[in-house]
């Protein structure tokens, strides 16, 4: 994938093609002062039950104007529409001396969002002013989603043999009581008006015991945490650690972290907090971003938020940098056995993504200068 989209980058007259330290591809146009980014991750999850999927999900499907596959939707529609939105860009002669364009394609985005984004801005890409990501939109603005932490709760027992139950500490019976709690502490949590409600999943139970003929010893629950406006990880974890259950049972909650090594060799490590982060509707990004729409596609898109995690947990939530969304494809789709896009979104991306840094310029008053 990182090779094909550097010779694409190539092919339409990138100024600078690199791989980075992570393996991303980065493409740079232009060298004004007014540094811009798009970035799609090429990356995908796996396909689940084969046998719930009309056709293969890695052979593209073209059927009534719609192409199926796995990643259609999430999010390598948008990686070819960026780079070729920059080449129509070139093309029509735009002045690429008033900013300078990075197209970057990231990996690993579905192992741990933000994390092969956050490494080129804070390693290759200097000041940049404003990310556009290109995770499905419908062709539609969005400014900001919830943020997420993944937690783990363990408690222990006593092994034994299950002949004699009694002699034991059963570590799962020790996890019911929490597991019922924390689905009621899921109805209590805090609501906002623009990026809706904290949430809290139980994804995962596993457990430690000496063999099937044994009382178990360890149990553990993985947790998706959603946190919405007024969350914090801080504030979610103390939550869990204030359940009766946790505190009867003698439980260990534990703040997930991940290292990642990708196929350069590099390997990078962070905890699993994702910060929520919200671009205001009147940011100049985001007035541009509509501005786009309608000079580009004839219509004003309307302005939202995603229901998933995107990159911006680095760009917007870890480095404050001001982060907005437009791609093509609807989100449902994503992770789905119907994962696809309209092929008349991809033209229209392309035209969008070729409109927005001029009028991105015009919107903040920004002269050649600077």
């Amino acid at each position: 994938m990182v090779q094909r989209i550097g010779e694409e980058m190539q092919e339409v007259g990138f100024d600078e093609v690199i791989i980075d330290g992570f393996g991303s591809a980065i493409g740079r146009l232009g060298d004004g002062p007014v540094h811009l980014v798009y970035d799609s991750h090429i990356d995908v999850v796996d396909t689940g039950d084969l046998a719930q999927w009309k056709s293969d999900p890695f052979k593209a499907r073209i059927e009534h104007g719609i192409l199926h596959g796995r990643g259609a939707s999430d999010n390598k529609a948008a990686i070819a529409t960026m780079v070729h939105g920059a080449g129509l860009m070139k093309d029509l002669g735009v002045d690429l001396s008033r900013f300078t364009l990075w197209v970057v394609g990231t990996v690993q985005e579905e192992d741990c969002d933000g994390l092969a984004l956050e490494y080129p801005l804070t390693h290759t890409i200097p000041k940049a002013e404003l990310v556009v990501l290109g995770e499905a939109t419908n062709l539609q603005v969005y400014r900001g989603h919830r943020g997420r932490a993944e937690f783990a709760i363990h408690t222990s027992g006593h092994a034994a043999h299950a002949s004699a139950p009694e002699r034991g500490v059963n570590a799962i019976y020790r996890m019911a009581p929490i597991m019922q709690q924390i689905e009621e502490l899921n109805e209590r949590l805090a609501i906002d008006p623009f990026l809706g409600k904290g949430t809290i999943v139980l994804s995962k139970v596993a457990c430690d015991t000496p063999s099937l003929n044994a009382v178990p010893d360890g149990c553990t629950i993985y947790l998706d945490r959603r946190l919405t406006i007024g969350e914090s990880v801080q504030s979610s974890r103390a939550e869990l650690e204030a359940l009766p259950a946790v505190h009867e049972g003698d439980a260990v909650v534990e703040l997930l972290t991940y290292e990642g090594k990708a196929y350069t060799g590099l390997s990078l490590t962070t905890e699993k907090y994702f910060p929520t982060w919200v671009t205001p509707e009147e940011h100049p990004g985001v007035r541009a971003a509509v501005e786009t729409g309608e000079v580009a596609l004839g219509r004003t898109p309307e302005v939202g938020r995603w229901v998933f995690s995107t990159n911006g947990v680095s760009s917007a939530g870890k480095l404050g940098i001001p982060t907005i969304g437009f791609g093509p494809a609807n989100e449902v789709y994503a992770h789905s056995v119907d994962d696809q896009c309209p092929i008349d979104h991809l033209p229209e991306a392309v035209a969008w993504y070729a409109a927005f840094p001029e009028r991105y310029l015009a919107t903040t008053g920004t002269t050649a200068a600077g």
